[in-house]
C-alpha cells in the first residue's frame, strides 16, 4: 500500500471516530451575555479555560479578599513540597492578632494548626489568618507576597502585582478579572484535596461561628466555590466555580455595587454558561487518535495519541459543525521515542480555530533491523 493511501485511511479513520458525536442539528442561537453592574467580568470553562463571556477582563483593579486566593495556593504549594504540614502549630503574631477587617478571631501567643487558619482563612475570609499564614509559610508577610508574585509569574498572571496576603487596600496590589480565573482554575485543578473546603458553609473557632460569605453556596446547589472579597475601593467581587452534568464553569465578577448584586450577577452568568455551552470530550489520555508510518523502525506503526485528555467548549448544539485535521508528516523516522512529538491536531468551528495539539508517540518504536532499514530506504526512494 502507498504512503498516500496510509495517510487516506488515517484521515478516514479519524473522521469517522469524529462523526459519532450526538449532538445534531442547528446550533442555538447565542444571544449577548447578560448585563450586570460590574466593572468586570469573565465566564470560562473549568476544563478548557475557554473564554464564554466578559467584560474588560484583562482591566486591573483592587482584588479586595480574591487575594486570599493566592495566599491560599502559595500555602497549598508549601503543602505540597513539604515545607510545611497542616498539622504545623503556628504561634499568632501580635501583626496576625491586630489585623483588621475580616477576621476568624485568633488570639495572640495562641498556637493554631495551618489546617485551622486555612479554613478561617478560605471559609471565614479570616484577614488575621492570612497574615499568620504569611508567617509561617516565609518567616513575614513582605516575603510572602514575593513568593506569591513569582507563583503569579508562574501562572501566567500578567496582570497582577500583589503586596500583602490579605487584599487590604495597598499601592500597587492589583488583579484582573483574567489573571483570578487562572487562579481559581488552578487551585481546582492542582488541589483537589484542598478545593473541597470552599464549599464548607460556616466554621466555628474560637466559639465563634461564621459562615461562608459566598451566598451561592446556599442558592445553588451547583456551586461549590470559591471566594468573596469587599472593600472600599474593590467594591463587591465574587469568584464563583459550579459543575453541572460534569461540566466545570468559573465565573470571575469584579467591582459591584452590594453583595446581592455580586450575587445576582454571578449567577446569571453562570445560567448563561451553562444553558448555552457545551464541553465535549474529544479523545482521553493515552487513546490511539491514529497510527503513524514510520520509516527505519521496527514497526511499521506506531500509535499517536495526546498526554492529557482533551476537551473542546463550543456553542451548545453546534458539536456536528465541529471540524478536525490531523497533519501527520509524509516521512518519520525511526527510532521514536515515546512522548516524542510526530504530528499535529488541528480543531475547528466554523472556520475558529479551537484547538492546535501535538500528537505523541503512545510508545517506544526502536530502530529497525539492517534488513528493514534498506527495505525501507529503497521504498522511500521510489515514493
Amino acid at each position: 500500500m502507498s504512503l498516500t493511501a496510509r495517510i487516506s485511511l488515517i484521515y478516514l479513520s479519524f473522521f469517522l471516530l469524529l462523526a459519532s458525536a450526538t449532538a445534531a442539528g442547528q446550533g442555538m442561537p447565542m444571544p449577548q451575555p447578560p448585563v450586570i453592574g460590574a466593572k468586570s467580568y469573565l465566564l470560562i470553562d473549568g476544563n478548557t479555560g475557554a473564554e464564554l463571556a466578559s467584560l474588560q477582563p484583562d482591566e486591573r483593579l483592587a482584588p479586595a479578599s480574591l487575594t486570599k486566593m493566592m495566599t491560599a495556593y502559595a500555602v497549598f504549594r508549601a503543602l505540597k513540597e513539604g515545607q510545611i504540614a497542616l498539622d504545623d502549630q503556628v504561634t499568632v503574631s501580635e501583626k496576625a492578632w491586630r489585623t483588621q477587617g475580616s477576621r476568624m478571631f485568633i488570639e495572640v501567643g495562641t498556637k493554631v494548626s495551618v489546617e485551622e487558619l486555612l479554613l478561617g482563612m478560605i471559609v471565614q475570609s479570616g484577614n488575621d489568618a492570612s497574615v499568620a499564614l504569611a508567617e509561617h509559610t516565609a518567616g513575614t508577610e513582605s516575603v510572602f507576597a514575593q513568593v506569591m508574585n513569582q507563583y503569579a509569574a508562574q501562572l501566567g498572571m500578567a496582570a497582577s502585582n500583589f503586596k500583602n496576603a490579605t487584599g487590604l487596600p495597598e499601592d500597587d496590589h492589583y488583579s484582573s478579572a483574567r489573571d483570578i480565573a487562572t487562579l481559581a482554575r488552578a487551585i481546582i485543578n492542582e488541589f483537589p484535596e484542598y478545593y473541597g473546603w470552599y464549599s464548607v458553609k460556616s466554621y466555628k473557632y474560637n466559639d465563634i461561628d461564621q459562615p461562608n460569605r459566598n451566598t451561592l453556596l446556599f442558592r445553588d446547589e451547583s456551586v461549590d466555590g470559591i471566594k468573596t472579597g469587599h472593600t472600599d475601593d474593590a467594591g463587591y467581587c465574587l469568584v464563583s466555580a459550579a459543575k453541572r452534568d460534569g461540566m466545570r464553569i468559573i465565573s470571575v465578577v469584579l467591582g459591584t455595587a452590594s453583595e446581592k448584586s455580586r450575587t445576582d450577577g454571578s449567577q446569571a452568568l453562570l445560567n448563561f454558561g451553562f444553558r448555552f455551552f457545551e464541553t465535549r470530550l474529544l479523545y482521553r489520555a493515552g487513546e490511539a487518535v491514529a497510527q503513524a508510518r514510520v520509516w527505519k523502525a521496527q514497526n511499521e506503526l506506531t500509535p499517536i495519541g495526546l498526554p492529557e485528555d482533551l476537551y473542546v467548549t463550543i456553542p451548545r448544539g453546534s458539536f456536528d459543525d465541529v471540524e478536525s485535521v490531523l497533519n501527520i508528516p509524509a516521512t518519520l523516522l525511526g527510532p521514536v521515542a515515546q512522548g516524542q512529538p510526530l504530528a499535529e491536531l488541528q480543531v475547528s468551528l466554523n472556520g475558529d480555530q479551537l484547538i492546535n495539539a501535538p500528537l505523541r508517540a503512545l510508545e517506544d518504536n526502536p530502530d529497525g533491523s539492517f534488513w528493514q532499514r534498506t527495505r525501507d530506504g529503497v521504498k522511500l526512494w521510489f515514493e
